[in-house]
This record gives structure tokens, C-alpha cells and sequence, in this order.
């Protein structure tokens, strides 16, 4: 029997914007939780390389113009998802990245992964974000103060 194959507690998180909209993605589990495109490193992946795949995996948007954040988040792994990491891994690591699209485009969601979306003004988008995380990426993305 072969060992269980631990998922890699890094990830990456992409918020999707226009110049005053923001695009939220709700999950199908748990329900009413809101994030950016998000998704765990796959073994051998870089980040970049991460974030262009579930960006197209979650939405069906192509990552050319795809632009690292520089922002690196550490947040602790909720009780609920510890199982899916080798024992002991409590924390895992988050890389931000943007893509800024010229209008709100309607994504083609996975259904297994979402329900819905919504493309929120930017206040409305970092007040709906499930995560700390994603708020401040979505303000670092959009430049605004938080």
C-alpha cells in the first residue's frame, strides 16, 4: 500500500478585477463561503504557474496578463481540512496574483467547485471575502487602503 498523497500546504489565490469590480466565487462547501479563485500547489509547480492553472480550472479565463502580488500570506489550516495534510501541518502558505480584465466577464465555473459568483464593487468585494486573506489581497490588488 502506497503512502496517502498529502496535499502541499501551499497555495495560491488570484483576484479577477476590473478597474471598480471585483469577482467572487462562492464555494460549494461550506456554503455562503466567498473567495477569489483559489487553489493548492501541485508538486513540481511554481506559483505562477499554479494561479494560471486554477484560474482556468475555476473560471475558463486565460491567465496571459496574469500579475504577481508580492504578497505572501500565512493562515492557519481550519480543523475541518487538516486531514487532507500529513500530520502535524497546521499552517499553510498563500501567494497572491491579479488579473485585471477590461469588463466583468462571466466565468465558466466548475460545478463541483462553485455555485455562483458575482462581481461586487471593490468595498462590497473585501466586506464578502470568507478570508482575511483574500480581503487583503483583493486591497492590495486594487490599491486601496484597508
Amino acid at each position: 500500500m502506497s503512502a496517502p498523497a498529502w496535499k502541499r500546504p501551499e497555495s495560491v489565490l488570484v483576484v479577477l478585477h476590473t478597474r471598480d469590480r471585483v469577482l467572487l466565487l462562492e464555494r460549494v462547501r461550506p456554503t455562503g463561503f466567498w473567495q477569489s479563485v483559489t487553489g493548492s500547489l501541485e508538486p513540481g509547480e511554481t506559483p505562477r504557474q499554479a494561479a494560471v492553472r486554477e484560474l482556468a480550472e475555476e473560471t475558463g479565463f486565460s491567465g496571459a496578463g496574469i500579475q504577481d502580488l508580492s504578497l505572501v500570506q500565512t493562515f492557519p489550516i481550519a480543523p475541518a481540512w487538516r486531514e487532507r495534510y500529513a500530520p502535524g501541518v497546521v499552517e499553510n502558505r498563500e501567494y497572491a496574483f491579479a488579473l485585471r480584465l477590461d469588463l466583468p466577464i462571466e466565468p465558466r465555473l466548475n460545478p463541483s467547485e462553485h455555485n455562483g459568483f458575482r462581481w461586487l464593487e471593490v468595498e462590497q468585494a473585501v466586506a464578502a471575502a470568507s478570508s482575511h486573506t483574500d480581503a487583503a489581497a483583493i486591497r492590495q490588488a486594487l490599491g486601496t487602503a484597508g
